[in-house]
């Protein structure tokens, strides 16, 4: 994966032309849409001034101008779609082909929902799912693919005759799968050891009572046992993989990215899932493009997935 230094160079030198075109469309885009904005605040505002002097009740002023909102925020999401893409197809690409040149970058697609219930990660029912901006290829031996996930599940309630139905996130973030290059006989799931860490030694015992993902898998890395719990369906593959070089990989990794991780290993895979609140790989509207910052930004989200690799050493 190229520096930060060289990603500057390829900034100053190549990429800086292009983003000059899509800062002139972000203005535009943006200038546009503060003016339809104005225009519709002020002529629902009069409207409804006018309707009011005519008898119509005051909260009649808030209908129309939440309307007006309305309208202006459908207005600029449409008008910034072939923005989004376009940003996406020539900036992302080109930015991603030359930081890691064995990538391909494919921002419509995304794990599948079949692969990404079969890591075993999340069991909850899910009502709905979205994937998007694939990056998929080979980073040095290692078969990869990653992208941006969005499963959730819904509940109804009922109050007299009126429904109403809540949407809750079972993960958002950055879901990534690679070849481990040993082939596993049953499951492992390595997650983030909430338990423990509230309730102490009885905490462990709740650990236990889980068989959702298996048997409860002891290990002797105390600080290991401190972030993580393991289940697995084998006691001794557990082991075997979750060796004392393999734990040490992930506590650095867990250390440096900041956030919870969750895997799995399956198959001849390895699953990792990182939540991730915002939005990933998605162009900057109310920012210059032409800031170098934002492009940084953009190389450190794919860092977050292409350094998975370093990270659990999955060359060697």
């Amino acid at each position: 994966m190229k520096t930060l230094d060289q990603l500057r160079q390829f900034y100053d030198t190549d990429l800086r032309r292009d983003l000059a075109d899509f800062e002139r469309q972000r203005q535009k885009i943006v200038s546009h849409s503060m003016i339809v904005f104005g225009v519709l605040a002020g002529a629902g505002g009069l409207a409804a001034l006018l309707l009011i002097r005519q008898g119509m009740p005051p909260v009649f002023l808030l209908f129309i101008l939440i309307g007006c909102v309305i309208i202006g925020g459908v207005y600029y999401y449409i008008a910034g779609l072939d923005y989004r893409s376009g940003f996406k197809e020539v900036i992302l690409r080109k930015l991603f082909a030359f930081v890691e040149p064995g990538l391909d970058y494919l921002p419509g697609q995304g794990i599948a929902q079949p692969m990404f219930k079969a890591a075993g990660l999340f069991l909850h029912h899910i009502d709905r799912y979205k994937c998007e901006d694939m990056i998929g290829g080979k980073v040095g031996k290692t078969e990869i693919a990653f992208s941006e996930v969005h499963a959730e599940y819904k509940t109804t309630t009922h109050t007299g005759k009126s429904r109403h139905t809540e949407w809750h996130t079972i993960f958002k973030g950055l879901f990534f799968i690679a070849d481990f290059n040993k082939d596993f006989h049953g499951r492992t799931v390595v997650l983030p050891d909430t338990a423990e860490k509230l309730f102490g030694l009885f905490g462990q015992t709740l650990q236990s009572w889980n068989s959702s993902y298996g048997q409860l898998v002891r290990l002797e890395d105390v600080e290991f046992e401190k972030e993580f719990v393991v289940y697995g369906t084998d006691q001794i593959e557990a082991r075997y993989i979750l060796s004392p070089a393999m734990m040490e990989q992930i506590l650095l990794f867990r250390r440096e990215v900041g956030k919870k991780i969750y895997l799995s290993f399956l198959g001849s895979k390895v699953f990792v899932a990182i939540p991730v609140q915002e939005n990933m790989f998605e162009p900057k509207m109310f920012s210059s493009v032409l800031d170098f910052d934002v492009i940084a930004e953009y190389y450190a989200q794919l860092q977050l997935g292409v350094g998975i690799v370093d990270e659990l050493n999955l060359n060697t």
